[in-house]
């Protein structure tokens, strides 16, 4: 019996890290799940442009105002479209970091 009959040096509790280790897969799921059900609104040209993305980081909606729309400059449009992707998606990274912020080494 090595470590003075303790199986593990220091005298570690096998039954306590597993039950740690399953709380922490139990606090992962979790908020994975309420991440996937929210949803996040990206902006961009003082609200001319939004973009509705899942928690799951799927575009739901894209939202256009009329008068973003310029015939002469489409690249214009480009631009705000993917700057309020960009937002939108950030948020969702935002609030990854929030409902996981110990977790960062399981790969999230």
């Amino acid at each position: 019996m090595a470590y003075g009959g303790r199986g593990f040096g220091g005298g570690m509790n096998m039954q306590a890290l597993m039950k740690q280790a399953q709380q922490m897969q139990e606090q992962l799921k979790k908020a994975q799940d309420e991440l996937k059900e929210s949803e996040f609104i990206g902006s961009a040209g003082g609200g001319m442009v939004n973009v509705t993305v899942s928690g799951a980081k799927e575009v739901l909606a894209v939202s256009i105002k009329p008068e973003a729309v310029d015939p002469e400059d489409i690249e214009m449009l480009e631009d705000l479209v993917t700057a309020a992707v960009n937002d939108a998606l950030n948020k969702v990274a935002e609030k990854e970091r929030e409902l996981m912020p110990n977790m960062g080494g399981l790969g999230l």
